[in-house]
């Protein structure tokens, strides 16, 4: 098997390859069907997923409370594995939950930005890991490009001052705060547009989630974070 091999496989699903590494014992990677030697991740980036994704069954039958997102990928990337001949796993489904941003810090060249997702030098925010191939042999892999932290290069970091209820800052991401934001009669632009504070950021502007695909996030994201019996029920 050759890298380029599951690039390929990957073709018309809108998932992209986002690298890949050799296993060492600190990595806690599974071994469901014996000694993996090659774990390569994958991912989407920018909105070629979405346009996949929303056409498929899975969104179209989805129920409320289900995440359709995740059993299309779960169907869709377990398909591939089996042609592939090798196991998938994924970012969800735990606990326990495999540890997918330290396997994407060690797959290809992401850092952890001031809002606290992985920011990449060419996809801004606007990417996401949805599962990894374990592979038995070992094969080449492309090597992470040498870039520095966009971060550090951004003076005004606008993403830290960009959240309408500033839910981030030196006490860290605050969610029950952007939670009540975003459930309520002020949120809207945040839930319909995305967060405003991801918005903000001046890296991959043009990878940008459009509304129908931000919405889809912001709405999970509100459904499984309510906690709270006095409000309105998840989307």
């Amino acid at each position: 098997m050759r890298y380029a091999d599951i690039e390929r496989a990957l073709w018309g699903t809108g998932l992209i390859c986002r690298g890949g590494f050799h296993p060492g014992p600190d990595d806690a990677v599974p071994e469901p069907s014996g000694i993996v030697n090659s774990v390569v991740i994958v991912g989407n980036a920018g909105g070629a997923m979405w346009a996949a994704f929303s056409r498929s069954l899975e969104y179209e039958a989805a129920a409320p409370g289900d995440h359709p997102l995740n059993a299309w990928t779960e169907r869709t990337l377990g398909d591939i594995a089996a042609r592939l001949g090798c196991d998938v796993v994924f970012p969800f489904g735990g606990p326990p939950y495999h540890p997918f941003q330290q396997w994407a810090q060690r797959a290809d060249s992401v850092f952890t930005s001031p809002i606290g997702p992985l920011i990449h030098g060419v996809y801004g925010l606007w990417h996401a890991y949805r599962g990894a191939f374990l592979i038995g042999e070992s094969i080449a892999l492309p090597r992470p490009a040498f870039a520095e932290r966009p971060c550090d290069t951004c003076k005004d970091r606008p993403c830290l001052a960009s959240c309408p209820v500033d839910a981030f800052g030196g006490h860290g991401y605050d969610v029950p705060r952007c939670v009540d934001h975003i459930g309520g009669v002020g949120g809207s632009e945040c839930i319909d547009y995305g967060c405003a504070a991801r918005r903000a950021c001046p890296v991959g502007q043009v990878y940008t989630y459009q509304p129908d695909q931000a919405a889809f996030h912001q709405r999970h994201f509100l459904r499984t974070n309510r906690t709270s019996d006095d409000r309105e029920p998840g989307f």
